[in-house]
């Protein structure tokens, strides 16, 4: 009599498995985490007080090394001529 009380917790069961499959794969798939757009920006400012430098100077990325993430920072730098602030 009460069989379908145990079909919609299954379901349910499932339907959290689903889930919790596709925010993790959700995670994996992002290019990196939250911060990495605000850290570009900020780091384009502290850069631009000194050197003048293009939007696209400034690469930050998270990288896989073994077990460990690694921040990568790259930055294009102009042939040697300072800002003049």
């Amino acid at each position: 009599m009460f069989d379908f009380l145990k079909v919609k917790k299954n379901t349910a069961s499932i339907a959290k498995d689903r889930l919790r499959i596709i925010i993790a794969q959700e995670r994996t798939n992002r290019s990196g985490p939250d911060y990495l757009p605000l850290l570009q920006r900020e780091l384009l400012e502290v850069i631009r007080k000194y050197v003048s430098v293009d939007v696209d100077a400034v690469k930050v990325d998270v990288v896989k090394d073994g077990e460990h993430d690694v921040l990568d920072i790259s930055v294009a730098l102009p042939d040697g001529r300072a800002a003049t602030a």
